[in-house]
């Protein structure tokens, strides 16, 4: 259900409704006459509460004093921070009616370029009121979003706001169940949009029409830098979405950071990712965990790793690659790669020796200097190893015995 300018909205001179009712879009148009108080943003906020009847919030009250003491110190770039899981919110939430008010607080501020939202209680009518934020707020540099219940609806607002929005550099929509629907719009909208560069969509429901469709489209979106496709629902066998995502890291040499965990990726997979890494000259950061690839994807893997001069970060936990992939990677990475910093082979049923193989492979790397590796099957004496070697070298290592 689209939001409507045509919504029923309080005649001119009567009462508001009671506070715990969801604003419609028709009160954001009405009445947009109130200043900014020279009391600052959170004079500005409990002014327009008291204006439109609305629910006074204590929490955001402070959030605001705190940002009003900042600009008083001559900070700009300021990211408002109002995270529902944050432990000095005790629980408090931010709804979307809350949101329609913070909007209008935010809409001409020029020290905000920030703004932190995540798990709280927007759903499809906070999205309404980002959309409209992104179109009337033109500092606003990073927006996170995640967890707030926003569906496809609301997805296809903020999308559609993404057009015209020529600020934004990074937008959080993690765990919002956006699906197959909304997905297709930020697909369609990074046809447009040249300005965005990081995107982030991982566990919101996409479906396999909306992952092709942003292959597709990046293989000529020359902006994004970092995206996140992390558990779509997909179907099928034949690992289509991973040829699609193989075939633009072929073509796109400008995406730096891609998140692929949980597409069900198995050594075929695997393969066809591992030759466009032959081609590809701009990924730094890889994240296939949580699929099935075993040994013989980690070969495909090794392999790329001798000759490609640009992956710095790969993250394979929760795979399967036991000690035969372990000792693949080793091999490459002790004697031909020279590029990688951090590798994740966490939960992998990786036994001592494929363990000891592999930190091995970084007393004579010197670029790979964290290593992630609980959640295999550690003895004592590969523990005391450990210790002693890696904290000889300085090598940044995770580890549960």
């Amino acid at each position: 259900m689209e939001l409507s300018q045509k919504q029923a909205g309080p005649a001119s001179g009567s009462p508001l409704p009671a506070p715990s009712r969801t604003p419609t879009p028709a009160w954001a148009a009405a009445d947009d006459s109130v200043a900014a108080s020279t009391g600052g943003l959170q004079a500005y906020y409990y002014d327009l509460c008291m204006e439109k009847s609305q629910e006074i919030k204590p929490f955001i009250l402070q959030i605001l004093q705190e940002v009003d003491e900042e600009v008083e110190k001559g900070s700009v770039g300021i990211t408002l921070n109002i995270a529902g899981n944050s432990r000095s919110l005790s629980g408090e939430r931010v709804t979307g009616e809350d949101f329609w008010i913070l909007c209008r607080v935010l809409k001409n501020n020029s020290f905000i370029n920030g703004l932190d939202v995540r798990y709280n209680l927007l759903s499809d009518v906070g999205a309404y009121y980002a959309a409209k934020l992104l179109q009337k707020q033109r500092n606003l540099i990073y927006l996170n979003l995640m967890f707030n219940d926003i569906g496809p609806d609301g997805g296809e607002l903020i999308a559609k706001a993404l057009h015209k929005n020529r600020t934004l550099k990074h937008l959080r929509m993690t765990g919002n169940k956006i699906e197959n629907k909304g997905g297709m719009f930020f697909a369609a909208m990074l046809q447009i949009n040249s300005s965005l560069e990081k995107l982030d969509l991982g566990d919101c429901d996409l479906g396999m029409q909306s992952v092709i469709a942003f292959a597709t489209v990046l293989t000529q979106n020359q902006t994004i830098k970092g995206l996140n496709l992390n558990r779509p629902i997909l179907y099928g066998e034949q690992e289509e979405s991973t040829v699609h995502l193989s075939h633009m890291l072929k073509e796109n040499q400008c995406l730096i950071e891609l998140h692929i965990c949980k597409h069900d990726i198995k050594n075929c997979g695997m393969k066809q990712l591992c030759d466009a890494l032959y081609l590809n000259r701009s990924l730094q950061y890889l994240d296939v965990s949580c699929n099935k690839i075993t040994q013989d994807g980690m070969k495909y893997l090794a392999d790329v790793l001798k000759s490609n001069t640009t992956l710095e970060v790969i993250d394979l936990s929760f795979n399967r690659m036991e000690n035969a992939g372990a000792n693949y990677l080793s091999d490459a990475l002790a004697s031909h790669n020279r590029t990688l910093k951090a590798l994740s082979v966490v939960s992998n049923n990786i036994e001592g020796k494929g363990l000891v193989a592999l930190s091995q492979s970084m007393e004579t790397n010197p670029t790979l200097s964290h290593i992630y590796i609980w959640g295999n099957k550690f003895d004592g004496a590969t523990c005391v190893w450990l210790r002693i070697h890696l904290s000889m070298q300085g090598t940044q290592v995770q580890f549960l015995v």
